[in-house]
Protein backbone atom coordinates (compact mmCIF):
# COMPACT_ATOMS: atom_id res chain seq x y z
CA UNK A 1 0.00 0.00 0.00
CA UNK A 2 1.53 3.47 -0.83
CA UNK A 3 1.69 6.28 1.43
CA UNK A 4 -0.97 8.44 -0.60
CA UNK A 5 -3.24 5.32 0.08
CA UNK A 6 -2.90 5.03 3.38
CA UNK A 7 -3.12 8.99 3.60
CA UNK A 8 -6.82 8.61 2.40
CA UNK A 9 -7.60 5.04 4.83
CA UNK A 10 -9.95 6.49 7.35
CA UNK A 11 -9.09 7.04 10.64
CA UNK A 12 -9.64 3.79 12.90
CA UNK A 13 -12.05 5.57 15.17
CA UNK A 14 -14.78 5.94 12.28
CA UNK A 15 -15.12 2.06 12.72
CA UNK A 16 -17.40 3.53 15.87
CA UNK A 17 -19.36 5.16 14.07
CA UNK A 18 -22.06 2.91 12.53
CA UNK A 19 -22.74 1.32 16.24
CA UNK A 20 -22.83 4.29 17.68
CA UNK A 21 -25.31 5.91 15.24
CA UNK A 22 -27.31 3.28 15.68
CA UNK A 23 -27.48 2.75 19.31
CA UNK A 24 -27.98 6.54 19.30
CA UNK A 25 -31.20 6.33 17.17
CA UNK A 26 -32.68 3.28 19.13
CA UNK A 27 -31.87 5.22 22.28
CA UNK A 28 -33.62 8.32 21.12
CA UNK A 29 -36.87 6.16 19.98
CA UNK A 30 -36.60 4.77 23.40
CA UNK A 31 -36.38 8.75 25.11
CA UNK A 32 -39.54 10.34 22.92
CA UNK A 33 -41.74 6.63 23.67
CA UNK A 34 -41.02 7.24 27.04
CA UNK A 35 -42.98 10.55 26.99
CA UNK A 36 -45.74 8.94 26.36
CA UNK A 37 -48.70 9.23 29.11
CA UNK A 38 -49.66 5.82 29.90
CA UNK A 39 -46.03 4.45 30.15
CA UNK A 40 -44.84 7.59 32.17
CA UNK A 41 -47.89 7.01 34.76
CA UNK A 42 -46.50 3.65 35.01
CA UNK A 43 -42.74 3.88 35.58
CA UNK A 44 -41.70 2.53 32.01
CA UNK A 45 -38.21 4.44 31.33
CA UNK A 46 -36.56 5.36 28.75
CA UNK A 47 -33.51 3.01 29.88
CA UNK A 48 -36.29 -0.38 29.66
CA UNK A 49 -37.86 0.78 26.31
CA UNK A 50 -33.73 1.33 25.04
CA UNK A 51 -33.51 -2.25 25.75
CA UNK A 52 -36.29 -3.56 24.67
CA UNK A 53 -36.32 -1.75 21.31
CA UNK A 54 -32.95 -2.74 20.92
CA UNK A 55 -33.81 -6.37 21.21
CA UNK A 56 -36.51 -6.21 18.54
CA UNK A 57 -34.02 -4.13 16.76
CA UNK A 58 -31.13 -6.58 16.50
CA UNK A 59 -33.07 -9.69 15.81
CA UNK A 60 -35.21 -7.70 12.56
CA UNK A 61 -32.18 -6.21 11.28
CA UNK A 62 -29.98 -8.24 8.69
CA UNK A 63 -26.58 -9.63 9.71
CA UNK A 64 -24.77 -6.92 7.57
CA UNK A 65 -25.51 -3.84 9.12
CA UNK A 66 -25.21 -5.51 12.69
CA UNK A 67 -21.91 -6.91 11.28
CA UNK A 68 -20.36 -3.18 10.29
CA UNK A 69 -21.48 -1.41 14.26
CA UNK A 70 -20.27 -4.78 16.33
CA UNK A 71 -17.51 -1.91 17.23
CA UNK A 72 -19.62 0.82 17.84
CA UNK A 73 -22.15 -1.22 19.97
CA UNK A 74 -19.21 -3.02 22.08
CA UNK A 75 -17.72 0.25 22.77
CA UNK A 76 -21.36 1.63 24.40
CA UNK A 77 -22.07 -1.31 26.17
CA UNK A 78 -19.00 -1.52 28.07
CA UNK A 79 -17.39 2.16 28.41
CA UNK A 80 -20.67 4.17 28.08
CA UNK A 81 -21.93 2.41 30.54
CA UNK A 82 -19.75 2.68 33.03
CA UNK A 83 -19.30 6.45 32.42
CA UNK A 84 -23.15 6.89 32.84
CA UNK A 85 -22.91 4.52 35.98
CA UNK A 86 -20.66 6.85 37.29
CA UNK A 87 -22.05 10.00 36.48
CA UNK A 88 -25.18 8.36 38.25
CA UNK A 89 -24.04 9.51 41.56
CA UNK A 90 -24.84 12.90 40.76
CA UNK A 91 -28.52 12.13 41.61
CA UNK A 92 -27.53 11.27 44.75
CA UNK A 93 -26.47 12.88 48.08
CA UNK A 94 -25.03 11.76 51.61
CA UNK A 95 -27.63 14.24 53.04
CA UNK A 96 -30.21 11.30 52.01
CA UNK A 97 -29.55 9.23 54.60
CA UNK A 98 -30.72 11.20 56.92
CA UNK A 99 -34.06 11.65 56.17
CA UNK A 100 -34.78 7.93 56.17
CA UNK A 101 -32.61 7.63 59.74
CA UNK A 102 -30.33 4.36 60.98
CA UNK A 103 -33.82 2.59 60.34
CA UNK A 104 -33.73 3.14 56.95
CA UNK A 105 -30.54 2.35 56.28
CA UNK A 106 -30.65 -0.63 58.23
CA UNK A 107 -33.93 -1.94 56.48
CA UNK A 108 -32.05 -1.10 52.82
CA UNK A 109 -29.06 -3.46 53.91
CA UNK A 110 -30.70 -5.88 55.17
CA UNK A 111 -32.94 -6.61 52.27
CA UNK A 112 -30.29 -6.04 49.67
CA UNK A 113 -27.75 -8.86 51.60
CA UNK A 114 -30.63 -11.20 51.74
CA UNK A 115 -32.02 -10.78 48.41
CA UNK A 116 -28.40 -11.26 46.99
CA UNK A 117 -27.74 -13.87 49.48
CA UNK A 118 -30.96 -15.74 48.04
CA UNK A 119 -30.32 -14.74 44.00
CA UNK A 120 -26.69 -16.90 44.48
CA UNK A 121 -27.98 -19.97 46.29
CA UNK A 122 -31.37 -20.46 44.48
CA UNK A 123 -30.27 -19.58 41.26
CA UNK A 124 -27.82 -21.90 40.99
CA UNK A 125 -29.02 -24.52 43.66
CA UNK A 126 -32.92 -24.69 43.28
CA UNK A 127 -33.00 -23.42 39.35
CA UNK A 128 -30.10 -24.74 37.70
CA UNK A 129 -28.64 -21.37 36.42
CA UNK A 130 -24.87 -20.35 36.18
CA UNK A 131 -23.30 -18.39 38.70
CA UNK A 132 -23.37 -15.28 36.49
CA UNK A 133 -26.76 -15.19 35.46
CA UNK A 134 -27.99 -15.61 38.79
CA UNK A 135 -25.71 -12.65 40.72
CA UNK A 136 -27.25 -10.55 37.82
CA UNK A 137 -30.68 -11.30 38.74
CA UNK A 138 -29.76 -10.75 42.25
CA UNK A 139 -27.99 -7.77 41.99
CA UNK A 140 -31.00 -5.88 39.80
CA UNK A 141 -33.07 -7.02 42.25
CA UNK A 142 -31.82 -6.38 45.66
CA UNK A 143 -30.28 -3.09 44.30
CA UNK A 144 -31.83 -0.98 41.59
CA UNK A 145 -33.11 -2.49 38.33
CA UNK A 146 -31.99 -2.57 35.16
CA UNK A 147 -29.17 -0.28 36.27
CA UNK A 148 -27.69 -2.46 38.73
CA UNK A 149 -27.77 -5.48 36.73
CA UNK A 150 -25.77 -3.47 34.38
CA UNK A 151 -23.00 -2.07 36.26
CA UNK A 152 -22.32 -5.65 37.95
CA UNK A 153 -22.35 -7.20 34.22
CA UNK A 154 -18.48 -6.17 33.61
CA UNK A 155 -17.52 -6.69 37.07
CA UNK A 156 -18.43 -10.82 36.25
CA UNK A 157 -17.97 -10.26 32.62
CA UNK A 158 -21.36 -10.61 31.82
CA UNK A 159 -22.43 -11.79 28.08
CA UNK A 160 -25.03 -10.14 26.33
CA UNK A 161 -27.49 -12.72 27.11
CA UNK A 162 -27.23 -12.89 30.37
CA UNK A 163 -27.68 -9.53 30.90
CA UNK A 164 -30.65 -9.02 29.01
CA UNK A 165 -32.31 -11.80 30.66
CA UNK A 166 -31.76 -10.35 34.19
CA UNK A 167 -33.12 -7.05 32.91
CA UNK A 168 -36.18 -8.43 31.37
CA UNK A 169 -36.43 -10.61 34.17
CA UNK A 170 -35.97 -7.95 37.30
CA UNK A 171 -37.73 -5.02 34.45
CA UNK A 172 -41.03 -7.55 34.68
CA UNK A 173 -41.50 -8.16 38.18
CA UNK A 174 -40.65 -4.49 39.33
CA UNK A 175 -43.88 -3.36 36.79
CA UNK A 176 -45.69 -6.02 38.57
CA UNK A 177 -44.79 -3.87 41.89
CA UNK A 178 -46.20 -0.66 40.22
CA UNK A 179 -49.51 -2.05 40.16
CA UNK A 180 -49.85 -5.03 43.08
CA UNK A 181 -47.90 -2.28 46.15
CA UNK A 182 -50.80 0.21 46.21
CA UNK A 183 -53.43 -2.74 46.38
CA UNK A 184 -51.36 -4.12 49.46
CA UNK A 185 -51.24 -1.03 50.61
CA UNK A 186 -55.26 -0.72 50.68
CA UNK A 187 -55.73 -4.45 51.46
CA UNK A 188 -53.19 -4.47 54.48
CA UNK A 189 -55.07 -1.01 55.67
CA UNK A 190 -58.01 -3.24 56.31
CA UNK A 191 -56.69 -4.76 59.31
CA UNK A 192 -53.40 -2.94 60.50
CA UNK A 193 -53.45 0.61 59.04
CA UNK A 194 -50.00 1.72 57.50
CA UNK A 195 -48.69 5.38 57.92
CA UNK A 196 -47.79 7.25 54.50
CA UNK A 197 -44.07 6.86 56.08
CA UNK A 198 -44.39 3.38 56.75
CA UNK A 199 -45.89 2.59 53.10
CA UNK A 200 -43.18 4.59 51.47
CA UNK A 201 -39.64 3.05 53.29
CA UNK A 202 -41.84 -0.23 52.12
CA UNK A 203 -41.97 0.60 48.43
CA UNK A 204 -38.27 2.15 48.29
CA UNK A 205 -36.73 -0.56 50.26
CA UNK A 206 -38.01 -3.48 48.62
CA UNK A 207 -39.29 -2.60 44.53
CA UNK A 208 -36.64 -2.94 42.16
CA UNK A 209 -36.35 0.58 39.63
CA UNK A 210 -36.12 4.27 40.79
CA UNK A 211 -39.37 4.81 38.22
CA UNK A 212 -41.22 2.01 39.73
CA UNK A 213 -40.94 3.24 42.98
CA UNK A 214 -42.11 6.65 42.00
CA UNK A 215 -45.24 4.86 40.64
CA UNK A 216 -45.93 2.98 43.07
CA UNK A 217 -45.27 5.83 45.79
CA UNK A 218 -47.72 8.72 44.16
CA UNK A 219 -50.41 6.01 43.61
CA UNK A 220 -50.78 6.37 47.46
CA UNK A 221 -50.17 10.13 48.24
CA UNK A 222 -47.27 12.74 48.02
CA UNK A 223 -45.78 11.88 51.36
CA UNK A 224 -45.16 8.42 50.49
CA UNK A 225 -44.03 9.02 47.14
CA UNK A 226 -41.21 11.53 48.86
CA UNK A 227 -40.24 8.84 51.38
CA UNK A 228 -40.11 6.01 49.39
CA UNK A 229 -37.51 7.92 46.87
CA UNK A 230 -35.45 8.64 49.41
CA UNK A 231 -35.51 4.92 50.74
CA UNK A 232 -34.41 4.36 46.73
CA UNK A 233 -31.50 6.23 46.56
CA UNK A 234 -30.13 5.35 49.46
CA UNK A 235 -30.36 1.85 48.59
CA UNK A 236 -29.36 2.62 44.90
CA UNK A 237 -26.12 4.38 46.88
CA UNK A 238 -25.23 1.11 48.19
CA UNK A 239 -24.51 -0.20 44.34
CA UNK A 240 -21.09 1.03 44.78
CA UNK A 241 -19.69 -0.98 47.82
CA UNK A 242 -21.96 -3.92 46.59
CA UNK A 243 -19.94 -4.13 43.51
CA UNK A 244 -16.17 -3.61 45.34
CA UNK A 245 -17.36 -6.18 48.09
CA UNK A 246 -18.42 -8.51 45.17
CA UNK A 247 -15.29 -7.77 43.01
CA UNK A 248 -13.29 -9.39 46.11
CA UNK A 249 -15.72 -12.14 46.67
CA UNK A 250 -15.41 -13.03 43.24
CA UNK A 251 -11.54 -13.02 43.53
CA UNK A 252 -11.37 -15.03 46.59
CA UNK A 253 -13.82 -17.88 45.00
CA UNK A 254 -12.38 -18.08 41.90
CA UNK A 255 -8.66 -18.32 43.27
CA UNK A 256 -10.13 -20.96 45.97
CA UNK A 257 -11.87 -23.18 42.66
CA UNK A 258 -8.74 -22.78 40.79
CA UNK A 259 -6.44 -24.30 43.62
CA UNK A 260 -4.34 -21.23 43.51
CA UNK A 261 -2.79 -17.85 45.05
CA UNK A 262 -5.70 -15.69 45.64
CA UNK A 263 -6.65 -13.63 42.43
CA UNK A 264 -6.17 -9.80 42.95
CA UNK A 265 -9.18 -7.74 44.07
CA UNK A 266 -10.33 -5.69 41.06
CA UNK A 267 -12.02 -2.64 42.48
CA UNK A 268 -14.38 -1.05 39.44
CA UNK A 269 -13.50 2.62 38.62
CA UNK A 270 -16.62 3.41 38.20
CA UNK A 271 -17.89 2.58 41.50
CA UNK A 272 -15.32 4.58 42.75
CA UNK A 273 -16.78 7.72 40.14
CA UNK A 274 -20.29 7.27 41.47
CA UNK A 275 -18.97 7.57 44.69
CA UNK A 276 -17.01 10.63 43.85
CA UNK A 277 -19.98 11.95 42.21
CA UNK A 278 -22.23 11.68 45.18
CA UNK A 279 -19.67 13.03 47.52
CA UNK A 280 -19.77 16.23 44.68
CA UNK A 281 -23.07 16.82 44.67
CA UNK A 282 -23.24 16.14 48.82
CA UNK A 283 -21.11 19.79 48.92
CA UNK A 284 -23.48 21.08 47.29
CA UNK A 285 -21.24 23.02 45.07
CA UNK A 286 -22.52 22.67 41.67
CA UNK A 287 -25.72 24.80 40.47
CA UNK A 288 -28.90 23.08 39.79
CA UNK A 289 -28.78 23.79 36.07
CA UNK A 290 -25.39 22.13 35.49
CA UNK A 291 -26.87 19.33 37.59
CA UNK A 292 -30.03 18.42 35.54
CA UNK A 293 -27.90 19.07 32.38
CA UNK A 294 -25.52 16.54 33.77
CA UNK A 295 -28.69 14.13 34.84
CA UNK A 296 -30.22 14.53 31.17
CA UNK A 297 -26.73 13.35 30.01
CA UNK A 298 -26.84 10.59 32.06
CA UNK A 299 -30.02 9.26 30.59
CA UNK A 300 -28.59 9.66 26.95
CA UNK A 301 -25.94 7.68 27.77
CA UNK A 302 -27.01 4.91 29.68
CA UNK A 303 -30.32 4.57 27.47
CA UNK A 304 -27.48 4.35 24.45
CA UNK A 305 -25.57 1.24 26.72
CA UNK A 306 -28.92 -0.09 27.37
CA UNK A 307 -29.88 0.13 23.49
CA UNK A 308 -26.47 -1.29 22.50
CA UNK A 309 -26.82 -4.04 24.96
CA UNK A 310 -30.43 -4.82 23.15
CA UNK A 311 -28.80 -4.52 19.94
CA UNK A 312 -26.05 -7.47 20.69
CA UNK A 313 -29.23 -9.71 22.25
CA UNK A 314 -29.81 -12.92 20.32
CA UNK A 315 -33.80 -14.02 21.69
CA UNK A 316 -32.09 -17.25 20.69
CA UNK A 317 -29.80 -17.44 23.35
CA UNK A 318 -32.24 -15.98 25.99
CA UNK A 319 -34.76 -18.85 24.70
CA UNK A 320 -32.18 -21.12 25.87
CA UNK A 321 -32.19 -20.25 29.48
CA UNK A 322 -35.59 -21.63 29.61
CA UNK A 323 -38.09 -20.73 32.48
CA UNK A 324 -35.57 -20.63 35.04
CA UNK A 325 -34.42 -17.01 35.27
CA UNK A 326 -38.36 -15.78 35.64
CA UNK A 327 -38.40 -18.62 38.81
CA UNK A 328 -35.34 -17.28 40.25
CA UNK A 329 -37.20 -13.64 39.70
CA UNK A 330 -40.57 -14.30 41.23
CA UNK A 331 -39.15 -16.05 43.93
CA UNK A 332 -36.93 -13.00 44.87
CA UNK A 333 -40.34 -11.23 44.15
CA UNK A 334 -41.95 -12.79 46.48
CA UNK A 335 -39.23 -12.46 49.24
CA UNK A 336 -38.98 -8.63 48.45
CA UNK A 337 -43.00 -8.19 49.08
CA UNK A 338 -42.96 -10.65 51.83
CA UNK A 339 -39.64 -10.95 54.03
CA UNK A 340 -39.17 -6.99 53.00
CA UNK A 341 -42.41 -6.09 54.60
CA UNK A 342 -41.00 -8.16 57.46
CA UNK A 343 -37.62 -6.88 57.36
CA UNK A 344 -39.25 -3.50 57.56
CA UNK A 345 -41.90 -4.20 60.26
CA UNK A 346 -39.00 -5.70 62.49
CA UNK A 347 -36.42 -2.93 62.24
CA UNK A 348 -39.13 -0.59 62.94
CA UNK A 349 -40.40 -2.46 66.08
CA UNK A 350 -36.76 -2.73 67.68
CA UNK A 351 -35.96 0.72 67.18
Amino acid sequence: MTTATRSFAPPAALRFAPGLALAAAVAAAATAAARLGWLQANGISALTLAIVIGVVAGNLLPAAPLAASADGLNLAKQWLLRGGIALYGLRLTFQDIGHVGLAGVAIDAAVLSSTFALACVLGTRVFGLDRTTAILIGAGSSICGAAAAMATAPVVRGKPEQVAVAVATVVGFGTVAIFLYPALFHLIALVHPLSAAQYGLWAGSTIHEVAQVVAAGHAVGDAAADTAVIAKLVRVMMLAPFLVALSAWLARTGARHAARARAPITIPWFALGFVAAAGLRSLDVLPAAAIAVANTIDIAVLAIAMAALGLTTRLSAMKAAGLAPLGLGATLFAWLVVGGGAINWAVQALG
